[in-house]
């Protein structure tokens, strides 16, 4: 029976030390059957102090190798409560503050919230989707009006990517949302998009850029056409993704102030599980990223 926790006080409770972290992760990986991360099919020989040793190649692991925790200096117990305040927090939390809650360099806390985020990529919102759907694209970058007149880049009006990236969601209704940075919006991109995500059949409801009319021939393609100040058309509409970008952009604005485009994928990942997951339990947001921690992102690979 894993333990259940509605705040940081009760998080604490449920793991006071060291290896009660270890035994909850050991019960969410592996389910009382330890698997070797050497070779899947070997047996396992328990040692002491949590390790366990791998048959066919004889070498030793605990549950924390080929995760995220992997060769980690900081106690599991920060990583629970990092993960805790991280994910619970609406908008997150910056490097600097998190650093001062769990008493760690700004450096390292930077690390561990790229890590986590490494984590928020669950494959339980990835499915495809039918029935009514959005579709919308958001442009993220700073605005040319609030530049000094010497920093403004001309020709940036509409949709130019001269000096922002576009990010595109998908959006079904009642469901989850799948959002992705694009190189560019063309008609080729977004309609790849739309195909690998969405079920031949549904009902797509967009805009009216020009881009997104070849979807007609394989959806239900509805319009509602913002330029004209149409917003609702019958049931036609994109205010759920509308949404979503509102709060997306409070989050870069109020709690990170700027997000680099090498690592802006890894912040909108984080935004949408947490929007997906924003009728679930505290608690239950928290195992499920934890659940999904196998895989290693290092500082080399970060920065690269």
């Amino acid at each position: 029976m894993l333990p259940t926790f509605k705040s940081l006080l009760d998080l604490v409770k449920a793991f006071p030390d060291e290896e009660a972290c270890l035994l909850h992760l050991e019960a969410l990986r592996w389910n009382g059957i330890p698997v070797s991360p050497f070779d899947a099919t070997s047996k396992v020989y328990k040692c002491a102090g949590h390790k366990y040793k791998c048959k066919n190649t004889g070498k030793y692991f605990n549950v924390k190798v080929g995760t995220v925790f992997e060769d980690t200096k900081i106690p599991l117990q920060k990583w629970f409560m990092a993960l805790y305040i991280f994910s619970s927090h609406k908008k997150g939390i910056s490097s600097h503050q998190l650093a001062r809650d769990i008493d760690v360099t700004q450096k390292s806390a930077w690390f561990l919230l790229h890590r986590l985020r490494y984590a928020f990529a669950h494959p339980n919102f990835q499915a495809t989707m039918d029935g009514t759907v959005e579709v919308d694209e958001t442009y993220v970058g700073g605005k040319e009006s609030n530049k000094h007149a010497s920093k403004k880049t001309p020709n940036t009006q509409g949709r130019s990517l001269k000096t922002k990236k576009a990010v595109v969601g998908v959006l079904q209704r009642d469901g989850h949302v799948i959002a992705q940075m694009v190189e560019d919006v063309t008609s080729a991109t977004l309609v790849t998009i739309i195909n690998e995500t969405v079920e031949a059949g549904a009902t797509m409801h967009t805009d009216e850029y020009q881009a997104y009319g070849p979807i007609a021939a394989v959806y239900n393609h509805q319009i509602v056409r913002h330029s004209a100040k149409q917003y609702v058309d019958d049931k036609a509409h994109t205010n759920g993704l509308e949404g979503f970008w509102s709060h997306f952009k409070r989050m870069v604005d109020g709690i990170y102030h700027h997000v680099s485009f090498e690592h802006l994928q890894a912040y909108v990942t984080e935004f949408s599980l947490r929007w997906n997951t924003r009728r679930s339990a505290t608690a239950d947001r928290f195992n499920l990223i934890l659940g999904n921690i196998a895989g290693r992102l290092t500082y080399a690979t970060l920065i690269a």
